[in-house]
């Protein structure tokens, strides 16, 4: 009998770049770097291109992709998002039902919603073990996002998901808030893990602003950059950050505004700062991973924000990537939320709440004013993320998870490394 294999179950998978496919493809190769035996199911679109058509069947580095068919109606509609995530479904059982064996561990994502349920079927059909990966709990997270076509399915959404969380031999958590969501649930605590996201310290170092060619080329070498990188989803509050940027302008026009990114909000975004005429406010999209170094220290400091509302359902991962180039975090949101907690305890940002610009405001010229805080605050940040939430100490966490369930390593192979060029 083959030795047991560990399979991955996420909708995106490398090359994508999603946030989800980025963190999955990061722990995949490097697992299989270092000798397990690692699949990955998922489909064969991209998250930006519905109708890309990905190959079927493709081994990367020592990892083996099998990429399922599905249909192909995008994010633009509710009906045809929830026709993707049932294809999605019943192609994944019946991948799981062919390529997993008795001691298979099988790690389920949640993109799609409730791919647990389906995961712990297969498993416990095929005599394998369930982890759940759990990303953002669903559906919790449509009900605060007032997703009405969700409303009545919530209750039996909640009793399948808790089901498949039950039937897991681990569920893995993002921070202490999400495991006291799921306490809330009546999961088992025994059952519960807790390992961050993370970003890659190698790939992204601190790097001053003099030195940051972006800087220059955006034409922003004497201004006090204030960033937000990445999704601009439905999940972030905007209002208080726009309404400082309109104070901003009005107060001292050394301060930018810079978004990098893009998403749900950004037409709604957009068309606010044309009709306040911020001209203080700059748009850049998406930078290629091999400029994330520089996008990321092209700021003097960061903002990160979530609706209250979704603490504990859900961790904005950009902020693993912002401690990694050393740089301040300031925080819209729960002040007792998961980041600011981080940031409370290493002196490494501030929180505010939603409908405080001013207080927002006031955080932002504080910094400014203040060149050596700001900058001993990112060292601080730098140190905090080499120490909780650096790519190799999450591999490490995952790596002693996995080995509790007996799995056998083959041989290292370091020559056939993908881990660093996903």
């Amino acid at each position: 009998m083959a030795n047991p294999k560990i399979i991955f179950v996420n909708r995106y998978f490398y090359p994508d770049h999603s946030a989800t496919s980025q963190m999955l493809s990061d722990l995949s190769f490097d697992l299989a770097r270092d000798g397990y035996s690692v699949s990955i199911v998922t489909s064969r679109q991209l998250y930006d291109r519905a109708n890309a058509a990905l190959a079927s069947d493709e081994r990367v580095g020592n990892v083996q992709i099998s990429r399922i068919w599905t249909t192909r109606f995008g994010r633009g509609g509710l009906l045809g998002r929830a026709v993707d995530y049932a294809s999605f479904y019943v192609s994944a059982f019946w991948m799981l039902w062919r390529a997993s064996t008795r001691g298979d561990v099988i790690v389920a994502k949640t993109d799609p919603p409730l791919i647990s349920v389906v995961c712990a079927l297969a498993a416990a059909l095929r005599g394998g073990v369930l982890v759940n990966w759990i990303q953002d709990l669903f559906p919790e997270v449509a009900t605060e996002l007032d997703v009405k076509a969700v409303g009545p399915a919530t209750p039996l959404a909640r009793r399948l998901r808790n089901w498949s969380l039950r039937r897991a031999a681990c569920n893995v958590v993002l921070g202490e808030l999400m495991a006291q969501k799921l306490g809330e649930q009546k999961i088992g605590a025994e059952s519960v893990r807790i390992i961050p996201n993370w970003a890659d310290g190698d790939h992204i170092n601190p790097l001053a602003r003099e030195d940051n060619g972006l800087r220059r080329e955006w034409a922003l070498e004497n201004k006090f950059v204030v960033g937000y990188s990445g999704n601009l989803g439905r999940a972030h509050e905007f209002y208080t950050i726009l309404r400082a940027a309109e104070i901003l302008r009005d107060r001292d026009d050394g301060v930018v505004l810079l978004f990098i990114g893009g998403g749900a909000q950004q037409t709604a975004l957009e068309q606010w700062i044309d009709a306040h005429n911020l001209t203080n406010v700059l748009f850049r999209p998406y930078q290629p991973k091999e400029k994330l170094a520089l996008s990321l220290s092209v700021p003097d400091v960061h903002l990160v924000c979530l609706k209250p509302g979704l603490e504990g359902l859900i961790v904005p991962s950009k902020f693993y990537g912002i401690a990694a180039a050393g740089r301040p975090t300031l925080f819209v949101g729960d002040p007792d939320g998961e980041i600011p907690r981080v940031l409370n305890a290493v002196n490494c940002g501030y929180a505010v709440r939603p409908g405080d610009p001013e207080g927002l405001v006031k955080l932002i010229l504080a910094l400014k004013s203040d060149s050596e805080a700001c900058r001993e605050m990112g060292l601080r940040a730098r140190a905090e993320f080499e120490r909780r939430f650096n790519r190799p100490r999450a591999v490490a966490a995952w790596k002693n998870l996995l080995d509790s369930f007996g799995l056998e390593k083959g041989v290292e192979n370091p020559s056939s490394d993908y881990s660093r060029t996903v």
